[in-house]
């Protein structure tokens, strides 16, 4: 059996950490973005993506199996803000968020195109995808959405190909940054909405990833899998 490539994006902590863990774990070779050791890279650079996207192809012998888009950023946005500070707030997540996962989707779509024998997308969305966030967080809850949607679009576009397609949606994880905003929004209040009674952890998370990336039967492409301890059900 051939070992699978893999490019994993945001992991130097949190759910990216424990995905890449999950996945190397499993045998699998990754390419790691925004580890200590692995490859840097600024998504609020235009050019990241795509420098990212060589020097991981460059790092696994030019082949790319699975791609797991998990990078992203969580800045509030204030309703009362300056103009022009909310437009560059609400920008800025776009481009983290959601332009530099498509960015790298496209590569990773082309790439499999290209060598004609597939290849899978897990995109790391968030509850919010669906039910929405915080008046000072539109453009998170509207970036996830986004890439919510372009997974879908993905997976019925190139199905035919071998190219599968999944999401994953996150509420609450216990990771840093998770654990500062249950802070600042009144940490007992927000766990009386989950049902499970705690948020989840970042290895529940990644066993998701894992499962989508090496595991998933092919008729799942397009699947949206929600992690949230029923806090949002669809």
């Amino acid at each position: 059996m051939t070992t699978p490539h893999i490019l994993v994006t945001g992991s130097s902590r949190g759910i990216g950490a424990a995905i890449l863990a999950a996945l190397q774990a499993a045998g699998a070779r990754a390419a790691a973005h925004g580890t200590a050791s692995g490859i840097p890279a600024d998504f609020a650079d235009p050019a990241a993506p795509r420098a990212l996207w060589a020097q991981a192809l460059d790092q696994l012998d030019g082949r790319i199996d699975i791609l797991v888009n998990n990078a992203g950023i969580f800045e509030a946005a204030p309703m009362d803000l300056e103009h022009d500070d909310w437009v560059a707030a609400w920008e800025r997540t776009m481009r983290v968020n959601l332009t530099a996962s498509a960015e790298l989707s496209r590569l990773a779509v082309r790439h499999w195109l290209a060598e004609g024998r597939g290849g899978r997308l897990v995109n790391i969305a968030s509850r919010a995808a669906y039910r929405g966030d915080s008046p000072a967080h539109w453009h998170y809850a509207a970036s996830k959405a986004g890439m919510v949607a372009m997974t879908k679009s993905i997976a019925r576009a190139y199905a035919a190909q071998g190219i599968l397609a999944f999401a994953i949606c996150p509420g609450f994880t216990m990771t840093g940054m998770a654990e500062e905003y249950l802070a600042s929004r009144g940490g007992d209040r927000l766990l009386a909405d989950i049902p499970l009674g705690r948020v989840a952890g970042p290895e529940e998370v990644a066993a998701a990833a894992k499962f989508c990336a090496l595991e998933a039967p092919p008729s799942m492409t397009g699947a949206v899998l929600d992690i949230n301890g029923a806090s949002y059900v669809r």
